[in-house]
């Protein structure tokens, strides 16, 4: 059977270098079903960022989020994914009714940047920005760890309707390795195509790229499409507009409903619920299921 939805850690036994291996499906197909996707290029980039968010979370340890978002004035407005410590993603795009261009500059436009932030249930969120520079997401975030980790970093991200893929190396921190190492493990795995990434398994792929290393993989850890709303969250943002403008709503209408971007759960809030919320807000719980998914 082959490995779908999982994600592979893996480390160069005599040099400084990690790697993890992604690939998705189900989790891929099931977190652009509510997604209003204009075209191929639009959906492989949303399924790069996917895989790409899946490999970072896996670098830190964390209890929480990790989120990637890219904006900018061009034809692709907005593009999100996020994935949690325990690799739940989601994702969500915000675009033109056309999107021009094949990559991913060309759709963001000038001044398009991206946005790392991760959410920790024990400290400050941190965010890190880096300018979309480059035509690809990989080279982007190749920029980004650049710049912020000083560690030399490449990705590979491919996408297609089925399968969305990723493959990750990074030197260790403190590695005392010799560079010739890194730059050799760096050409090596740069020869790999988007056929091989979307459709090899693990080993396989590790086999033929580093057939003459010594490699050590692990576990596969599973990756699964989960949203995290709730009636309670989604309250939350409500009460933070209040009284005036959800009064104003509710005068036009007997209630308010809310989509959920990522998932299309839809939350509804009728006038008791709505001052419940201003008065007590700690009443709304999780009790209440979304009205429908």
């Amino acid at each position: 059977m082959k490995q779908q939805d999982c994600l592979r850690r893996f480390i160069f036994e005599e040099h400084g270098v990690r790697g993890e291996w992604v690939r998705l499906e189900q989790s891929w197909k099931q977190a652009k079903q509510y997604q209003h996707l204009v075209n191929d290029a639009v959906d492989a980039q949303m399924g790069q960022a996917l895989a790409a968010v899946v490999l970072l979370s896996a670098t830190i340890k964390f209890k929480g989020a990790m989120i990637m978002q890219i904006q900018g004035g061009g034809d692709l407005k907005a593009l999100v994914a996020q994935s949690s410590n325990e690799r739940q993603i989601r994702g969500l795009v915000r675009s033109e009714a056309t999107v021009a261009g094949a990559n991913l500059l060309d759709m963001v436009g000038e001044g398009g940047r991206l946005v790392l932030t991760v959410e920790s249930e024990n400290a400050e969120p941190y965010q890190g920005i880096v300018g979309v520079e480059a035509e690809t997401l990989a080279d982007v975030l190749r920029t980004y760890f650049t710049q912020s980790e000083q560690l030399d970093t490449r990705l590979w991200l491919f996408a297609n309707q089925t399968h969305a893929a990723g493959l990750f190396i990074q030197e260790l921190p403190s590695s005392n390795q010799n560079k010739a190492d890194w730059e050799r493990i760096e050409i090596l795995a740069n020869t790999v195509t988007a056929d091989e990434l979307l459709s090899l398994d693990c080993e396989d792929l590790l086999h033929r790229l580093f057939h003459q290393e010594k490699v050590r993989i692990y576990d596969p850890e599973p990756v699964e499409f989960k949203c995290n709303c709730s009636r309670q969250k989604i309250g939350g943002t409500l009460a933070a507009l209040g009284r005036s403008e959800l009064e104003a709503i509710l005068q036009e209408r007997d209630d308010i409903e809310v989509d959920c971007q990522f998932c299309g759960a839809q939350y509804r809030f009728d006038k008791v619920d709505v001052e419940n919320l201003l008065t007590n807000p700690a009443a709304e719980t999780d009790n209440h299921s979304p009205t429908r998914h």
